[in-house]
């Protein structure tokens, strides 16, 4: 017998029940996950174009820096002028309310210039434009009467004669071949031509611009090799010299210097935040370098660098953006002839120094900006054309170009002021340390049409920066902190050698 099946019967739709918090939290996670998808560029547009809009609108930051130049002036290491910069920096913090504005010592080296003086003796009479190199230690009282072996570079002077610059003056006649190759025979050329017996040292400013105008900076001593006195002079009196010597009669000149060292001083770097909504122990630092040569005014080295920083970061702060990171200011100090200042601070981080998830650095003067350089691992790793510096896609790994496309993701919102340009390679002197300890690194890029022109010279002064330039740095530099203090990813950087 056929038993007849029971039709079949649709089974009732499943109901599943959130619970609101369960709801809000899916939808926080898609949202996120959405938010993480879309390019940084399109995220942070409102915000870039409003720090933008205040920057090019700001008048603040050229009037602090006006203050700093025309009230304060040069600020070399140990001198009584950078304490007082130091001072009314930390002041001018607090006065527009950044939080934890403190001073952090550090103990600086105190060159001193002294008197100084020089010229040509022989065959004609004529005196100098100089200025002696820091750190040089000074002539015998009474000065150096000596005749002069003029050299183009390390190689013709190590290719001459036994004694041929015994009891005589090196002048390095070295044409500019931009300042990261020809800045060497500021820094070595004493050393080396101490090694072959010379007696003194004149260098041929690192300069593109023959002006009469002598270039001072920094030389370092082999500590193997006698200290011999060593100033810079002008291009004219360099190439004048060089003519001289191809004629018969020998060229001698004289020198004489008081530079010397004191013991060294206490001093300071300068700190202020703006405290991170989410993760206040993560930090960006930005900033430059307090002191200065001796020299000018300090404006475009690197009084701008200081003030549009702090500025960049005052502008944060007024339009109400506050970051999920924190993001600190610091003036570094002893920049200039010693770095104790950035060495200082990354001691003062221990082992939380991977907390600083970026560095920015400015230190090229404010001309027009165009970009950043971004490096890791240290000097390295950092300036374009030094050995084992990034030079495309190939050297770098794939975390480094993921970095280096939210950069250039970045940087199309700055095209408003120029500085669209991503670069691998770059960073700067004070954030070498943290660079080196695997802090990710920007050096900050302008255009240095006419920086080597007035840089470490009397004419370093206030009139060499433009507003327009200044408040386009500022905004480059707003947007780019911002961004990445708030962003959800990190910036990747690796241990120097060294530090692995």
């Amino acid at each position: 017998m056929e038993v007849p099946l029971r039709p079949s019967l649709p089974l009732p739709a499943r109901r599943f029940r959130f619970s609101p918090a369960i709801a809000a939290c899916l939808l926080v996670v898609a949202s996120a996950s959405a938010e993480a998808q879309r390019p940084l560029s399109e995220t942070y547009k409102p915000q870039a174009d409003q720090l933008i809009t205040a920057a090019m609108a700001d008048t603040e930051g050229y009037a602090n820096l006006t203050y700093l130049c025309d009230h304060i002036g040069k600020r070399i290491s140990g001198s009584e002028p950078l304490e007082r910069a130091i001072a009314w920096s930390a002041d001018l913090m607090r006065r527009e309310g950044l939080a934890n504005v403190t001073t952090q010592p550090a103990m600086v080296p105190k060159w001193v210039r002294g008197k100084e003086s020089g010229g040509i003796v022989s065959p004609v009479v004529k005196p100098f434009h100089m200025l002696g190199l820091g750190m040089s230690v000074a002539t015998p009282p009474g000065g150096i009467t000596a005749e002069v072996v003029v050299v183009s570079n390390f190689d013709e002077l190590k290719a001459l004669p036994p004694g041929a610059v015994k009891g005589k003056i090196v002048v390095y006649n070295a044409p500019y071949e931009g300042y990261g190759k020809t800045v060497m025979y500021r820094v070595a050329g004493a050393s080396l031509a101490a090694s072959m017996g010379a007696v003194g040292v004149l260098v041929r400013s690192i300069t593109p611009l023959a002006v009469q105008l002598p270039h001072t900076g920094t030389l370092v001593y082999d500590a193997k090799q006698p200290e011999i006195p060593a100033a810079a002079i002008s291009l004219e009196d360099a190439m004048m010299l060089a003519r001289l010597a191809k004629e018969p009669a020998p060229v001698k000149v004289h020198l004489e210097m008081e530079a010397h060292m004191e013991p060294d001083a206490p001093s300071a770097n300068v700190m202020g935040e703006i405290i991170g909504s989410e993760h206040p122990e993560e930090v960006v630092v930005l900033g430059g370098h307090i002191d200065s040569w001796d020299v000018g005014q300090g404006a475009q080295d690197d009084g701008s660098g200081i003030m549009a920083t702090l500025e960049a970061v005052n502008l944060i702060k007024k339009s109400g953006l506050v970051p999920k990171r924190t993001i600190r200011i610091a003036f570094w100090v002893n920049e200039e002839n010693g770095g104790r200042g950035g060495e200082a601070y990354r001691k003062a981080l221990g082992d939380k120094v991977l907390n600083q998830v970026a560095a920015i650095e400015m230190d090229g003067g404010a001309e027009t900006p165009v970009g950043y350089g971004y490096g890791f691992g240290g000097l390295g790793r950092m300036r374009p054309g030094t050995p084992g510096a990034p030079t495309g896609p190939s050297d770098l790994s794939p975390e480094e170009q993921h970095s280096l496309d939210l950069l250039r993701d970045i940087a199309t919102l700055l095209k408003p002021v120029g500085a669209d340009t991503i670069r691998p390679g770059g960073g700067g002197s004070d954030i070498e340390p943290l660079m080196s300890a695997g802090v990710p690194g920007l050096g900050e890029m302008t255009s240095v049409a006419h920086y080597f022109d007035w840089h470490h010279t009397e004419a370093d002064t206030l009139d060499k920066v433009d507003p327009i330039d200044f408040r386009k740095n500022i905004a480059s530099l707003a947007v780019m902190t911002y961004i990445l203090a708030d962003m959800p990813e990190k910036l990747a950087g690796h241990k120097g050698m060294g530090e692995e």
